[in-house]
């Protein structure tokens, strides 16, 4: 474990007033590598930053994520007039220069992937999507499997496509419940001329180019989150993610079995090398219960937990084995959208913990965009 492997893991740490990493910002002062133990000094725009709280789990989390780091402390200062002055600087190269996505800074990015097919990974991530936005969220579904698209199906949106606004594709929407929560969905399969039974045949250069495309040439509009449903293993798109969106957080999921735990931990490795943090484990398919009442793990027990134990992250839900699952996903009427039910509760009390644990939405209080506001107001429009 070195400083530039904790430096690299700092470029996921992004200020989301500003829309730029805690690096190129400037805001990192120090970075002391003792052993295992790891110390970081960030330098705040005003020394009582609402956001300094944000930025301290977040450097505690990517951080801590790096092979061979067993502890990380946060520490913090205050930037000179002149620091400022470049920060903001950068801040209005940054919002008149190329965009590269039009994800907003503010959007947790939660790529849900799995070491291997098969193990529900797609139906945990419609699931959850549905879980999120009845708590009133607005939720992007990015489908990256690019082959092997399932998620406008398992929505109810296989019928239809999105269009083109200005070059700019508009997702499908979809209202969630009563709270005002929808989602906001781009899949292969919502694209004019892609039918479910045709194969797609793309090398993996393309691939990693359609994924670009979809983050780059997307009107997704105000997030709270947006979930990815990767492709299975560990290949072009898993590493092509790492590099275009180094702030993505990763959802591992796997089912009770000993063989599918030793291949997702391969998943959460990759992640890692990417620098990209593993916010925790979910386990699909955990036993399933008859109406008496009685539960039958036909799959195994226990995997989700010693994933979780091996890699060093939580277990954040169990979701029991239920026909309702594979049902709502064959009808577009996820199991999530019931009014009450094992699997219903299961998904509620899973999104209970991404939105209270494992990766809380941004809070937003006013700092750096206060700062960046006057110096617009200041400067003026930019010329040229």
């Amino acid at each position: 474990m070195t400083e530039a492997a904790v430096r690299q893991a700092l470029l996921g740490v992004i200020d989301p007033e500003l829309g730029d990493n805690v690096v190129d910002l400037g805001m990192v002062r120090s970075v002391e590598v003792d052993g295992a133990a790891v110390s970081v000094t960030l330098a705040l725009t005003t020394a009582g930053c609402p956001l300094r709280a944000q930025l301290q789990n977040d450097v505690r989390d990517r951080v801590g994520a790096v092979p061979g780091v067993a502890s990380v402390e946060v520490h913090f200062g205050e930037m000179t007039a002149d620091q400022k002055k470049q920060l903001m600087a950068r801040a209005r190269w940054k919002a008149r220069g190329e965009v590269v996505t039009d994800i907003p800074a503010t959007t947790r990015i939660v790529a849900v992937a799995s070491g291997k097919g098969g193990v529900g990974k797609s139906s945990v991530t419609a699931n959850l999507a549905v879980a999120l936005a009845r708590r009133g969220l607005v939720v992007g579904v990015l489908d990256a499997d690019i082959g092997g698209f399932s998620i406008p199906r398992m929505l109810g949106l296989e019928d239809e496509r999105v269009e083109a606004v200005d070059k700019k594709i508009v997702p499908l929407s979809l209202a969630v419940g009563s709270s005002g929560g929808s989602l906001r969905v781009v899949s292969m399969g919502s694209i004019e001329g892609a039918g479910e039974d045709e194969a797609v045949m793309l090398r993996g250069f393309m691939l990693n180019r359609a994924v670009q495309h979809f983050l780059e040439d997307v009107r997704w509009g105000a997030l709270d989150y947006l979930l990815i449903d990767m492709p299975p293993g560990t290949s072009d798109i898993q590493m092509g993610l790492a590099r275009m969106l180094p702030r993505a957080e990763l959802l591992i999921v796997t089912t009770p079995a000993l063989a599918a735990q030793k291949v997702a931990a391969r998943a959460a490795d990759m992640a890692r090398k990417g620098y990209l943090r593993v916010a925790g484990v979910v386990e699909n398919m955990s036993a399933f219960v008859c109406e008496h009442g009685t539960s039958y793990p036909l799959f195994g027990s226990g995997g989700g937990a010693r994933l979780a134990e091996q890699i060093g992250v939580a277990l954040l839900g169990s979701i029991p084995l239920d026909p309702a699952v594979a049902q709502g996903g064959d009808t577009g009427q996820p199991a999530a959208l019931a009014p009450a039910g094992l699997v219903t509760d299961a998904f509620a009390a899973l999104a209970e913990r991404v939105v209270t644990d494992a990766i809380p939405p941004v809070e937003m209080s006013s700092c750096t965009a206060r700062l960046f506001e006057k110096v617009e107001a200041a400067l003026g429009p930019a010329a040229g």
